[in-house]
């Protein structure tokens, strides 16, 4: 996972060509402690951030309750990743890998990646499913599927009843023993965490110098707010790292460096961003869109 960290960074650095990542280090008082790199003012990503932690100790009567958990001692680690840029038109994404061990002696991981378009791209969306399907089949055919269908459930904004972007993959609980052997499991997550930086990297680049607005950048930080709804209200990462004492600048470090609240706005009929609304919804089937629809950016 360390290592990991550092090859990221050094991707993402050098497809932002502005910036460097700023490194902290931190420790949690319970047990362990982690890195968190943090990356602003850079010429694609205004605010970037990539955390590892490795943390142990004993959590809260409260939080094991809701991690349902059968014991407070825990073993985590992993990395969490969290980009924002500048322009609309480079979407912003998550990607997090993880292991857990239980006080009980069951141990297991959990990752996915999801991309939140500020104005979705068919042809993107299609492209960026269809490299995430090619990692999962590589190590199990009903994982794309699965996951898929996972991160629609998962990355949803019940209160908005919109999803918070294209989706992606998402997968939690991978028990080691049940889902698979520990190596097998690993294997899996590695590959995923790997795909991330070409993926995003290729977005970067695709992206990074087409022309925006002024109104298209105000809708960027309307969308930016939907992204801190769903982290404050329902990401599990979240809830975890405040539940169990984690550091709260690493932990709030996802959230965008600026956004906007409107009273009830709603998009104009037929409008670039009404399109993107009604794109937010689940099950679609993005990897199957027609060719002529959308085609590969290879």
């Amino acid at each position: 996972m360390r290592d990991f960290q550092r090859r990221l960074c050094g991707q993402l650095e050098a497809a932002d060509g502005g910036a460097s990542f700023q490194t902290d280090i931190w420790e949690r008082p319970g047990g362990g402690g982690g890195t968190s790199r943090i990356l602003e003012g850079g010429a694609i990503l205004e605010k970037g951030g990539v955390g590892f932690s490795a943390v142990h100790g004993e959590m809260s009567a409260q939080a094991a309750k809701v991690l349902l958990m059968p014991n407070p001692e825990f073993f985590a680690t992993g990395v969490s990743v969290v980009m924002h840029p500048r322009s609309p038109r480079v979407p912003i994404v998550h990607m997090n890998v993880r292991y857990f061990e239980a006080g009980n002696g069951e141990a297991w991981f959990g990752g996915g990646i999801d991309l939140t378009p500020i104005y979705v791209d068919e042809q993107q969306a299609r492209w960026f499913h269809e490299q995430l399907r090619a990692v999962c089949e590589q190590h199990d055919p009903s994982y794309y599927s699965r996951f898929k269908a996972w991160a629609d459930d998962y990355f949803y904004l019940p209160h908005r009843q919109e999803t918070r972007g294209v989706g992606g993959i998402f997968f939690d609980r991978l028990t080691v023993g049940k889902d698979g052997e520990a190596e097998q499991l690993f294997a899996f997550v590695r590959a995923v965490g790997d795909a991330f930086g070409p993926i995003y990297t290729e977005l970067m680049r695709q992206n990074k110098d087409l022309p925006f607005s002024e109104a298209e950048e105000k809708w960027q930080l309307v969308r930016r707010a939907r992204y801190a709804e769903f982290n404050l209200a329902f990401d599990r990462g979240t809830r975890f790292g405040l539940e169990t004492g984690g550091r709260t600048e690493s932990i709030l470090m996802s959230l965008p460096p600026r956004c906007e609240w409107h009273y009830n706005l709603q998009p104009a009929p037929g409008s670039p961003e009404a399109t993107t609304l009604a794109w937010l919804r689940k099950g679609v089937d993005w990897a199957a869109l027609p060719a002529e629809t959308s085609a590969s950016l290879d």
